[in-house]
């Protein structure tokens, strides 16, 4: 019998993420340092609207683009939040942002058009550019400036086959943000060879210092800026997968005909909650966003007590150290970790090759659980 697969998903690797997990549910009382998931309950009173809704017997479709009200709510939160003027009708609720950034490559790419990622990067980018028949340009980011994009490196990398630009600040894996002088410099580059950005700021609200920026509020980049964003990590709501997609109206009228005949909709209970959680949700975020910074401070220095340099991200809830000095790859460091210490970390790699030499570190986890894993780790390091 033939073979039914096509080339192309063959050619793609699994998640190196989701392999380790794999492993990691084998072994007894791990403490696992890998999900990039809030361990906070939904709020409640999100919750709540959630279970009304039930209650209702609002279980049915609505429309294609989701529930009007929710995508209002949608576009008055992102102008009072980060002077991002989309309407109602230029949003997009999706099935979490994933399925956001998938429709908008496939909304935008032709084939052999070239789309810039920004390496070390969220593990689905190349993947979904490629099954839109993109070809992938990598930009290999620098530990030493922060892993933020420098406009040089961007303009070095354009080719005449360049499109699209993906970015995400805050960043995972690395925790990275990009301020606005930043977004600046690289604003100018994207208007000068006109290109795209596809902007994927999920952890938008979880920065340490300096409040979020978003490219698509500069001057001039409104019309060429896709913003992808959710409710996942902001509000705990991962399990209710729900995110959205702003973008101007010529090309949002595109990309609705792909979630229209691939989704239909994003699940109607879950937009209900979501409207309860933007009008009501800002105390929910803060008092999260609390936790994670005592947690972020906690590791950042004991990671600095053990020698383990790790440069200070200001945004998302991760820690990406350098493991360079221990002589071992990411994946090897990571699996001799769990197999001897049965600490899960995620190996650099699995977020491209420029990963290499580094590992994640999720620190949305509880106090305890961090450390305990810091005296795993310290017990192992010192019989290396």
């Amino acid at each position: 019998m033939r073979d039914f697969t096509s080339d192309r998903i063959k050619a793609i690797k699994p998640s190196g993420i989701r392999k380790f997990f794999e492993i990691a549910s084998t072994i007894e009382d791990c403490v696992s340092l890998g999900v990039g998931e809030p361990d906070f309950d939904t709020p409640w009173h999100i919750t709540e609207e959630g279970i009304y809704a039930l209650e209702k017997g609002k279980t049915f479709y609505t429309s294609n683009s989701g529930l009007p009200e929710l995508r209002e709510e949608i576009s008055k939160w992102n102008k009072r939040k980060y002077n991002l003027n989309y309407s109602k009708d230029e949003i997009v609720v999706t099935v979490g942002g994933s399925e956001a950034i998938d429709i908008a490559l496939r909304c935008c790419i032709n084939p052999s058009d070239e789309v810039i990622i920004l390496e070390p990067c969220y593990v689905c980018y190349e993947p979904d550019i490629i099954l839109a028949g993109g070809i992938v340009n990598k930009i290999q980011l620098k530990s030493e400036n922060e892993f933020k994009i420098a406009p040089e490196e961007l303009e070095s990398a354009i080719t005449p086959k360049t499109k699209i630009v993906i970015m995400n600040y805050p960043n995972n894996p690395t925790g990275a943000i990009m301020e606005k002088k930043d977004l600046e410099k690289i604003a100018e580059v994207i208007i000068k060879h006109d290109l795209l950005v596809i902007s994927d700021e999920i952890y938008s609200e979880l920065t340490y210092s300096n409040n979020h920026v978003s490219i698509g509020s500069l001057p001039n980049m409104r019309e060429r800026t896709i913003v992808i964003n959710g409710f996942s990590k902001a509000y705990s709501m991962t399990g209710w997968r729900l995110g959205y997609v702003m973008a101007d109206k010529a090309i949002m009228e595109q990309m609705k005909k792909i979630h229209q005949f691939v989704i239909m909709c994003a699940p109607t209970i879950s937009q209900y909650a979501a409207i309860e959680a933007l009008k009501n949700g800002d105390k929910d975020i803060e008092m999260m966003k609390e936790q994670y910074d005592g947690r972020r401070r906690y590791f950042l220095s004991e990671l600095d007590r053990l020698g383990i340099p790790c440069f200070e991200p200001k945004g998302a809830f991760y820690l990406f150290p350098d493991i360079r000095k221990f002589g071992m790859t990411s994946e090897v460091f990571a699996t001799d970790l769990l197999n001897k210490q049965r600490v899960v970390v995620v190996p650099g790699t699995a977020f491209g090759d420029n990963g290499e030499g580094f590992v994640r570190i999720s620190y949305a986890y509880s106090l305890n659980a961090l450390k305990e894993a810091i005296k795993r780790i310290e017990q192992y390091i010192t019989n290396l």
